[in-house]
């Protein structure tokens, strides 16, 4: 790797010792400003140095593989930098944990709708990979609650975009467009993002019909339906969620206890129109994928196998695509089996916002559909 005497400095002095878990790479490097980022990807972009960018990985399994010369971790960016209960916003650095906010914004009943089980997940590897929490039937998706990102694209520029109130956005919507990025347009510095009060109560409703379910419950933080069956999950005064509870006809547990994450080495995302959830359950089944986790209303499912038939993938990934939907893996490597499926029509301009953002094409390479 040819190197300029300030960024070789710069590589030994925020050098991370601890690489258990990561691929191996010429250098690791944890840097503590967003600007120190800057300088190594403008060097990576100059000289055409393939990067991974890392935060906890918990989703470093989802889509292409990247053969990494240089791996950024955001390790030593996990300041919560402002929080502005009243306002209903909260600005976090990227290598934050999840469940490290997530306890700090229970302290005021606030949350921002993220994984309820993330493991080691990263309140930027959450936007990286557009992972919402359950109750995002509710209210939406993280793409939604996206107010303000920093970024340090893949050619050294730090960018800010966005603001910290709702409809601010002219031109690129940046803090949406890195939303799934899975950092193919650089390294995601900061959010800021969007809080929701907590439920003042809650209650756990077990349903055998979920079209009913569906076309009764007002609102509901989730409908989720598992090997053990169906339940609605309420939020709202107390007095509301009776009510609702009532017109379900059905029993009624105080308090939301959420489906465990499934554990199985391989686990894929089957994401169709909401309609056609119920049917995407069915023939999960009929291939003999029955561990599954499947959020109606929304349109995912969560599908696990150890043992995973790849001809029954293909058959279901056939049926999403023709439908208006995807299967991707999100967990594991299944011989023969492309990990994402056909590249979406979108394809071009996707390239297209890519060379913008990272013209020497270094930042997380070929890790996309189509190997964007």
């Amino acid at each position: 790797m040819t190197a300029s005497p300030d960024v070789v400095a710069m590589l030994e002095d925020l050098a991370e010792s601890d690489t258990e878990g990561l691929p191996d790479a010429e250098n690791v490097v944890s840097p503590t400003t967003l600007e120190q980022a800057g300088v190594l990807l403008r060097h990576a972009s100059d000289e055409k140095i393939p990067c991974l960018f890392w935060g906890g990985g918990t989703h470093q399994d989802q889509g292409y593989q990247v053969d990494p010369s240089l791996i950024i971790t955001t390790r030593r960016l996990k300041t919560l930098i402002d929080w502005q209960a009243e306002d209903l916003t909260v600005v976090v650095e990227a290598g934050m944990r999840v469940a490290d906010l997530n306890a700090r914004l229970v302290e005021r009943n606030q949350t921002a709708v993220l994984p309820e089980s993330p493991g080691l997940a990263t309140v930027g590897g959450a936007v990286a990979a557009a992972v919402s929490s359950w109750p995002r039937l509710r209210y939406g998706p993280i793409r939604d609650r996206m107010l303000q990102t920093r970024l340090v694209t893949g050619d050294g520029r730090v960018v800010t975009a966005g603001g910290r109130v709702v409809k601010n956005v002219t031109g690129y919507d940046i803090p949406r467009l890195v939303t799934g990025s899975y950092g193919a347009l650089g390294l995601i510095g900061a959010v800021c993002l969007k809080l929701w009060p907590a439920p003042a109560f809650t209650a756990t409703v077990a349903v055998e019909d979920v079209e009913h379910a569906l076309a009764t419950a007002y609102r509901p933080l989730a409908v989720i339906e598992t090997t053990a069956g169906c339940r609605v999950y309420l939020g709202g005064t107390e007095a509301d969620v009776h009510a609702q509870a009532a017109k379900l006809e059905s029993p009624v547990s105080p308090g939301i206890t959420w489906p465990s994450p499934l554990s199985a080495a391989h686990q894929w995302s089957l994401r169709v129109p909401p309609r056609l959830t119920i049917e995407a359950v069915q023939r999960c089944r009929e291939e003999g994928i029955v561990d599954f986790q499947a959020a109606h209303g929304v349109g995912e499912v969560t599908l696990a196998s150890a043992t995973p038939d790849p001809e029954a993938v293909v058959r279901l990934r056939s049926w999403a695509e023709t439908s208006g939907g995807s299967l991707s893996q999100t967990r594991g490597r299944l011989a023969g089996v492309d990990p994402w499926g056909a590249p979406p029509p979108s394809l071009p301009l996707q390239q297209a916002v890519k060379a913008a953002f990272d013209p020497a094409g270094v930042s997380n390479p070929g890790r996309l559909p189509g190997r964007v």
